[in-house]
């Protein structure tokens, strides 16, 4: 029998609102903890975290805590609860679908994932950070013990959004809501047939985009419809009701970087 977990999170969007619903999916017994990703209070959290917190390539994301053991990164985080938890099964049982998932997951993450940030902390972020003092800021960067995270941290209070890389980010999320609405075309419910970690991680970075960029998503009804469906599950809806205050679509925090790579 599991630990009662911890789960130290933001507001209920990107790697926040994937864990969250994860964990309600999975029936497993937590205690919330809501802290200000925002803010930077991931770091200065008060439980026992080494590197793979400090140093999570995910930027500002929730933190799993069970039997004192720190875990982060949204996607190994479903996979983990998915083992330990009693409902239904958030990966396929076939070998071939499970990697599919998966290899659907890697590429929300690497691609996705950085571009949804870049662009909701250019709207929702960057005039909140570039209105504190340098006093406000540095207690902040302080913290932060990945030079990388503390770098996108800078860019974002001095509003250094290169017009290449907004379009190029804007370019991925067209692309991303583009593959949503092939996987669908078949007819199907979810993206991988039956409900997984993939809908859940897919929605946490796209709903914020198709709120801010709506326009990326006029060519894909079959997109919209879908993000209605998982707006919807009982455990996404709990999840959305755990938010601070307004629309938690809007609310982004640092996240990945941008792969370098294209």
């Amino acid at each position: 029998m599991m630990a009662i977990a911890t789960l130290y999170h933001g507001e209920p969007n990107g790697p926040s609102l994937t864990v969250i619903a994860a964990l309600l999916e999975k029936q497993v017994e937590a205690d919330f903890v809501r802290i200000d990703l925002a803010a930077g209070e991931r770091h200065s959290m008060q439980c026992e975290h080494g590197a793979e917190i400090d140093m999570s390539i995910e930027g500002e994301g929730p933190v799993l805590v069970v039997d004192g053991e720190a875990m982060a990164d949204s996607v190994f985080l479903a996979v983990y609860l998915d083992d330990v938890g009693t409902g239904p099964a958030l990966r396929p049982a076939d070998p071939y679908k499970r990697w599919e998932t998966m290899m659907w997951c890697r590429q929300i993450i690497e691609r996705v994932a950085p571009a949804a940030a870049f662009l909701g902390t250019r709207a929702h972020l960057a005039g909140k950070l570039g209105a504190l003092n340098e006093g406000q800021f540095e207690a902040i960067t302080s913290r932060i013990r990945s030079a990388d995270l503390r770098v996108r941290w800078e860019k974002i209070r001095a509003g250094d959004y290169p017009a290449d890389q907004v379009a190029d980010s804007q370019t991925k999320i067209a692309q991303a809501a583009q593959k949503v609405e092939a996987r669908l075309a078949d007819g199907r419910e979810w993206l991988m047939e039956e409900f997984t970690i993939a809908d859940l991680e897919t929605y946490a970075w796209l709903a914020g985009m198709a709120v801010d960029l709506p326009d990326l998503f006029a060519d894909t009804p079959l997109t919209i419809a879908w993000l209605a469906r998982v707006k919807a599950r009982p455990s996404v809806e709990r999840a959305l009701s755990l938010a601070s205050h307004g629309d938690p679509r809007t609310s982004w925090a640092p996240g990945p970087e941008i792969n370098r790579w294209g």
